[in-house]
């Protein structure tokens, strides 16, 4: 077949790309390696004002930061001096059943805040001056996967996260679509061109085998996944229509290890309030449904869901009743194992802010990472983000 017109006529040539690649030198890996524990990840993408999401209430900086901005009704005290936002009311039985550790003022040394950048080094696990072409769930999957399903990310594309050095996850909103798209004539007729020969084509070879891993993939997510109506209600939206599949492949017993799920909008220049509040309410909202889904089903004991965005937002609002691009913000662990739940540490100080008008970090992102991949996943840590970080102590 003509590489071309293999190229150009093929629809599926360009999607797969963001689907799976593998290298058989994996193939020697046990799929038990990776135990039973799954990592569920979500992405608030745009940057979310951590500092109206967790408040602090009795703090007159806070209010004068922002005059028009700061919330001053319904807010949810959870301590003398922290509340959640008024849209959080369905996280709080989590909080109060010790299933929700919030870190406060997660970031990392010298702060970049370009959202592309910034995500980037939160997707890498890399220093702010350091550019990495590998994810640092990628890197996981390269040495404890085994098939490209072990890492399913809810989504048309993959994010760099799940990206390894040499193996990708696998991307898809819709595994019916994707396993329709498998069977499609033209993809069987590519297939039946293929040889071993192939292989040691550079470019060629690297498709084939693509194309034979999302063949097999999305056969085994079809076939695996049980199709049965979930008892539990979601929100109607897209962010819960990816948390209601994702329950649906852990419920049913899928050998997939790593989630990941995204929500976006947050980048709140501009009357901030509403849209921010609306955000909240759809991600309280549908953990909320997911959570319980998972527990009727008897799973969420062996999940851990872990929320983070690429950076906060300045402390003090801007002439259009928004925020601007800031630094450290707030991270949510949510799991029936951990060791500390509730607010694992104090907001950092309003009065002592960076040279930027932010909130000065005191937990590298990473040091979050590198517990999860410890302490939950049974991996070695240092070896897939590169360098060691302490251990903090919420598993």
């Amino acid at each position: 077949m003509d590489r071309r017109k293999f190229l150009k006529d093929s629809a599926l040539a360009s999607s797969l790309l963001f689907v799976p690649s593998f290298l058989k030198a994996f193939e020697s890996v046990d799929a038990a390696g990776l135990g039973y524990k799954r990592l569920v990840v979500v992405q608030l993408a745009g940057g979310n004002d951590g500092l109206n999401t967790i408040i602090p209430y009795n703090n007159d900086i806070y209010y004068n930061a922002r005059p028009h901005l700061a919330i001053t009704k319904d807010i949810i005290r959870m301590t003398d001096d922290l509340g959640f936002h008024p849209s959080l009311v369905p996280l709080r039985s989590l909080y109060d059943n010790g299933e929700l550790s919030i870190l406060n003022n997660v970031g990392y040394p010298n702060p970049i805040r370009s959202h592309f950048r910034s995500m980037d080094i939160w997707q890498t696990a890399s220093d702010s001056d350091e550019y990495l072409q590998s994810g640092w769930l990628g890197r996981y999957m390269d040495a404890y996967g085994k098939k490209p399903y072990n890492a399913i990310e809810m989504d048309e594309q993959l994010s760099l996260a799940m990206k390894g050095e040499h193996f990708n996850g696998i991307a898809t909103n819709d595994y019916k679509i994707l396993h329709r798209t498998a069977k499609d004539p033209f993809f069987k007729s590519v297939l039946s061109h293929y040889n071993d020969a192939h292989l040691s084509e550079h470019n060629l070879g690297y498709l084939y085998q693509t194309m034979i891993e999302a063949k097999s993939s999305a056969k085994y997510i079809y076939e695996n996944t049980k199709v049965k109506l979930s008892q539990q209600e979601y929100p109607q939206n897209g962010f819960a229509k990816q948390l209601k599949n994702v329950a649906q492949f852990i419920n049913s017993n899928l050998d997939t290890k790593v989630f990941y799920t995204s929500l976006g909008g947050f980048d709140t220049h501009a009357n901030q309030q509403n849209k921010q509040a609306r955000l909240l309410s759809q991600f309280a909202e549908s953990i909320s449904a997911f959570v319980k889904d998972l527990k009727r089903n008897d799973t969420f004991k062996d999940t851990l869901i872990l929320t983070f965005s690429e950076f906060g937002r300045r402390v003090k609002q801007n002439a259009a009743n928004g925020t601007d691009h800031g630094a450290a913000n707030n991270v949510f662990i949510i799991g029936e194992n951990l060791k500390k739940a509730g607010f694992y540490n104090n907001l950092a100080s309003l009065e002592h802010l960076d040279d930027n008008g932010d909130l000065k970090y005191d937990i590298d992102f990473r040091t979050i990472y590198a517990t999860i991949l410890s302490n939950w996943l049974g991996a070695d840590d240092a070896l897939i983000l590169k360098h060691s970080f302490k251990k903090l102590n919420f598993i």
